[in-house]
């Protein structure tokens, strides 16, 4: 038996499975699809995210997941206020669009329509299921990607009621719900 509790047995401490294994297992598992924005510097800044969930009731409370060399977390970290849009299953080419790397830091976002949010000025986008604005409250390491919880701040629902399925990632690419 292992030490540990919670090391399994006959697997070392500091080892674990292959990376791209493991990623690739979980690419099973179906996720909805988000842009995260911030306005920083004068510049809007976005980024698609799948890993983004409810964190907490009272306080409100949202996560996103940010690659650790991404100008995006820098951007966020240095704003300190954020939106995250839920996106519908017609914004395949937003999320394709912002989840390019290497695109220009300028203009991410002039081709996506979009309006500042009246709490934090965050771009929100148009057409979006739901939007929320948010205050950073905390950023934690995780390998290599940050943890960027915020409070939410805002809400700003969609003109005319979220008819829309959402946008999911599954096995490597993005589909709506049937």
């Amino acid at each position: 038996m292992s030490e540990d509790p919670h090391q399994p047995d006959g697997q070392p401490d500091g080892q674990h499975v292959d990376p791209d294994a493991a990623a690739a297992a979980f690419e099973g598992f179906a996720a909805g699809v988000a842009v995260a924005s911030t306005r920083w510097r004068g510049l809007d800044h976005a980024i698609t995210v799948t890993s983004c969930t409810w964190v907490s009731r009272e306080p409100p409370l949202l996560l996103v997941c940010v690659h650790e060399d991404a100008r995006f977390l820098d951007a966020v970290e240095g704003a300190g206020t954020w939106g995250l849009s839920l996106l519908p299953a017609g914004a395949r080419a937003t999320a394709g669009w912002l989840a390019t790397p290497g695109r220009p830091a300028v203009g991410q976002l002039d081709r996506v329509p979009h309006r500042p949010g009246p709490v934090t000025g965050a771009p929100l986008l148009e057409g979006a299921l739901e939007a929320f604005e948010c205050r950073t409250t905390a950023v934690h390491p995780a390998g290599d990607h940050a943890v960027v919880v915020g409070l939410v701040v805002g809400l700003a629902a969609p003109a005319g009621g979220a008819a829309d399925a959402p946008l999911v990632r599954f096995r490597r690419s993005y589909h709506g719900l049937a």
